[in-house]
């Protein structure tokens, strides 16, 4: 799919081969820009997507929003040069380190730099700053596969690639809702499945997802009880004599204790099926399923990662390919995938305050020794650093007194994210990198540094197949940015680090992050997983023209598709290591007070904080605010109807959202997506609810349970504004719940308050002033509806009702693109219904082609389709990504 849209910036026509900026699935982009004009759309070429995007990929050019950019530095609050920007921060943090120790200042950064970026914000702390505290945001989501895979492989080595998925004969995904968090990869599995209509998908996770579409079999296990499946599984295989013994016996360590302890938990898959809350039909087919297909890839994700016991529920996993020997085959693999879309760059070099550069390790004096004489520096981080959740603890106390932010907001995205707000207002010194103007971080922030976004950015990332790939820009720079290996370097050479750091170019970054990778990584007694050897001495030329490729690279144009299918490991003695795993349920249990527990994660057209998401029409179109999801006797229960607002409380936080009550939920269960903050919502933060416990191998906070309350939101007024303008915060912050969406050619503001009664004179003044006034006032019935219009446009509509029964807002909503209004539609304004027979699209299903859901329904009915392929070629909702494809399923069985 492409999409063209209007750029305020001159650019000269080319066309550029670049990657996407979201998810860790890693697609590849053509973007065509011509004058001022710029189109997105699949690269056919790429191994990973061939063509495809997703609707977040689609819609890039909808979030290149100048005027929401960061544009200069910033100290103190006002504008300043870059000379004077960087020489303040290097005085300060001197200042800091010189009375504190270097334990005193911490970077804090994030997947969606560029590997480049990393390599020198790692180089910078660990080597001449010399201390580890540098985590990045990917502690929340992947550290504890990267724990897993260390434990047992010795390293942090993804076996095999996304061609796996085209061979496999069983695809298993647990703890991801592929469909919508990595589309791409979804509609791989599942054109696979159709082209074998034998092949088998099997779902684990709580919910029933839009993943379940293509699922042979949904296992709604327990929330946290999927190393008591695994472990079952393990104890099943043994039992069944399908253990690959002589691959075990050759290649692997320690089967007989995992085995015991898996006995011991887990004996039997009636036991399995108690702890995990499953039937044992359910439990024994997918047992027998994995004991009778060899080609098995078992796919991974949040709902795994994302516990206080991840790392063992990533090596329960993984003990069950080692003994069956389906390792690093084609269609054979335990499979990660990725949440952001540099967190394996990040990896690579260092990004985790427990991990060297190169995938070395801190407290391996062979490794240190290494990275020491490569860097020629002898002020090597002595030990590893604070992880994330530890970090801004510390910031907290008074520990750290100094932290860099960079391209991440983690006032709303790490758990118990209040106290993270408060930790960083009394912090001495706040430094932030980023592209946006307007974070929840911003405010906290002593100096800012503006950071080049999407489309500026030049360099590598790459995704969780292994697979290395070049984002290129597309535009010049925007305002003064620069690039965040740049600033990084900057700061370090005022810090008396210049011979270090001394880059002029991202190619001289990603060459010697290369020759280190490389570096004494040739005698088998310390041979170590990543190597880029055959990368290294790019010239410029080379380095601008580099395809895709997946590490380990040993030759300039071979990389490899997949490791450990010889039997070798990365251990000492070269062999796997089986992980003994005892079960533990989650931390924190449902209690009197907190009788439920909470779920989180991704919804499908947002990403992460929406500081570039929230800018798209298209993308806030489908799910525009905060929800959570209830089952319906739970509903029942706490006295919540479909569209009424709730309130949920834990013992760290609370929040407000709006309610969407669904069988596809389980008992005793709530899910709310992760994505708003105080920038779109006056209170739909989700970090703040979540319990701050984490891993204690990987740090990974147990984001997928928490305890929470709900309870009904009782409002004395409810209501809805869309405005061509957007409304300034300060005309709103006295009402108690407010989220705002952005629409095509106005904003949508959702309202209600419980603390006051309307005061409709001063909510008139929210329509602003140009036009003609259209006003509707009923005292009795407390409904207040006005409008304004000028020059035959509709300029803004605001509905108030002491209810949640308002009108539909996508007929209004449409009214912004007229130029001007049909008397009928102009009647109709305050009544909020569409006149007889005009076209009303209804909530948008497909976000890629905007087509809604009375249009969808509409066809169904006219047309007589009765399949989503039908539903596609009248409308072509559902051919770009597919990941809308579901829900026209649901349309269509309804």
């Amino acid at each position: 799919m492409s999409v063209m849209i209007q750029q305020s910036r001159k650019i000269p026509t080319r066309t550029v081969d670049t990657i996407c900026a979201y998810c860790g699935t890693g697609c590849g982009i053509k973007a065509e820009v011509s004058e001022d004009l710029l189109e997105v759309q699949g690269h056919e070429q790429h191994p990973t997507n061939f063509g495809r995007l997703c609707s977040k990929g689609s819609n890039l050019n909808e979030t290149m929003d100048s005027d929401a950019r960061l544009l200069y530095p910033e100290v103190d609050g006002a504008r300043v040069s870059w000379d004077s920007a960087l020489e303040s921060t290097a005085t300060r943090i001197r200042k800091i380190i010189d009375e504190h120790g270097p334990d005193a200042f911490a970077i804090y950064c994030s997947g969606q730099l560029l590997t480049e970026d990393y390599y020198v914000a790692n180089k910078l702390m660990k080597g001449f700053i010399g201390s580890a505290n540098i985590d990045t945001n990917s502690r929340l989501c992947m550290s504890s596969t990267v724990a897993g895979h260390k434990r047992a492989f010795g390293s942090d080595t993804v076996p095999g690639c996304y061609e796996d998925l085209d061979h496999a004969e069983l695809v298993i995904l647990t703890g991801s809702n592929t469909a919508w968090c990595h589309p791409i990869l979804f509609q791989r599995i599942k054109a696979a499945k159709e082209a074998h209509p034998g092949r088998k998908t099997v779902v684990i996770d709580p919910r029933r997802t839009a993943t379940c579409d293509i699922a042979d079999l949904h296992l709604p296990l327990k929330p946290g009880s999927d190393a008591y499946l695994f472990n079952g599984l393990l104890a099943y295989l043994a039992e069944h004599g399908a253990v690959n013994t002589s691959f075990v016996d050759s290649y692997c360590n320690g089967f007989d204790q995992a085995l015991a302890e898996a006995k011991a938990s887990c004996g039997s898959v009636a036991l399995v099926a108690e702890h995990c809350g499953l039937t044992v039909d359910t439990v024994d087919t997918f047992y027998r399923w994995f004991l009778e297909t060899e080609k098995t890839v078992t796919t991974f994700s949040q709902g795994i990662n994302q516990s206080s016991s991840g790392s063992d529920k990533v090596n329960a996993l993984i003990n069950c390919h080692l003994a069956t020997g389906r390792i690093g085959k084609p269609g054979m693999s335990p499979l990660s995938f990725t949440g952001q879309p540099n967190a394996m760059g990040g990896r690579e070099v260092g990004g985790l305050a427990n991990q060297l550069a190169g995938h070395m390790e801190l407290d391996n004096e062979q490794h240190r020794d290494l990275v020491g004489r490569f860097w020629q520096t002898d002020n090597l981080a002595p030990e590893a650093g604070l992880k994330a959740v530890e970090l801004f603890q510390a910031v907290d106390e008074g520990k750290v007194k100094a932290v860099w932010i960079i391209a991440t907001n983690p006032v709303d995205s790490l758990p118990d994210a209040d106290s993270v707000r408060d930790a960083l207002e009394s912090c001495e010194l706040v430094i932030q990198s980023d592209c946006m103007d307007e974070t929840d971080t911003t405010p906290f922030a002593h100096i800012r540094f503006p950071a080049l976004g999407w489309g500026e950015k030049d360099g590598t990332l790459t995704n969780s197949e292994r697979r290395i790939s070049r984002q290129r820009a597309v535009y010049p720079r925007s305002g003064e940015a620069h690039a965040d290996w740049w600033i990084l370097s900057r700061v370090a050479q005022h810090l008396g680090f210049k011979d270090a750091f001394n880059y002029q170019h991202v190619g001289e970054v990603f060459d010697e992050h290369a020759r280190l990778s490389a570096f004494e990584n040739s005698e088998q007694a310390v041979l170590r997983d990543f190597n880029l050897s055959g990368l290294t001495g790019l010239s410029r030329e080379q380095y601008e023209q580099l395809q895709p490729i997946q590490w380990p690279v040993l030759e300039a144009t071979t990389g490899t598709e997949r490791l450990f299918g010889d039997g070798v490991f990365f251990t000492p003695d070269r062999k796997a290591n089986f992980i003994a795993v005892t079960p533990r349920l989650p931390e924190n249990s449902a209690s009197t007070d907190y009788p439920l527990v909470l779920n989180t994660g991704r919804i499908r057209d947002q990403w992460h904080t929406m500081t570039r998401t929230g800018l798209s029409p298209r993308l806030s179109a489908h799910l525009p605010e905060p929800f959570v999801e209830i089952h319906p006797q739970e509903a029942d229960r706490y006295l919540l109807k479909e569209g009424s607002i709730a309130q949920l409380k834990s013992k760290w936080g609370s929040m407000l959202a709006r309610v969407k009550i669904t069988d596809s939920i389980g008992l005793g269960q709530l899910f709310v997506p992760m994505h708003w903050t105080a920038q779109f919502a006056s209170q739909g933060r989700m970090g703040p609810l979540v319990n701050p416990v984490v891993d204690p191998i990987s740090g990974q906070p147990e984001s997928k349970h928490t305890p929470v309350a709900i309870t009904p939101y009782q409002g004395k007024w409810y209501g809805f504004l869309l405005n061509r303008q957007r409304i300034d915060k300060s005309a709103l912050e006295t009402i108690e719940y407010r989220v705002r969406a952005t629409g095509q050619e106005h904003h949508r503001y959702e309202l209600a308050d419980s603390s006051q009664e309307a005061d409709w004179d001063k909510l008139q003044s929210l329509l602003g002033e140009a036009g003609e006034l259209l006003e509707y006032r009923d005292s009795t019935q407390q409904i207040y509806r006005a409008a304004r219009v000028a020059d035959g446009r509709l300029q803004s509509v605001l509905i108030i009702a002491p209810t949640t029964k308002l009108p539909e807002r996508d007929w209004l909503a449409s009214l912004f693109a007229k130029e001007q209004l049909e008397e009928v539609e102009r009647r109709q304004l305050l009544s909020g219904k569409p006149p007889a027979g005009a076209a009303d699209t209804g909530p948008v299903v497909c976000a890629c082609f905007g087509v809604g859901r009375n249009t969808i329904l509409n066809a169904i009915e006219e047309q007589g389709l009765d399949t989503p392929e039908a539903v596609g070629c009248a409308l072509k909702a559902g051919t770009n990504c597919g990941s809308c494809i579901p829900e026209i399923r649901q349309l269509l069985t309804d």
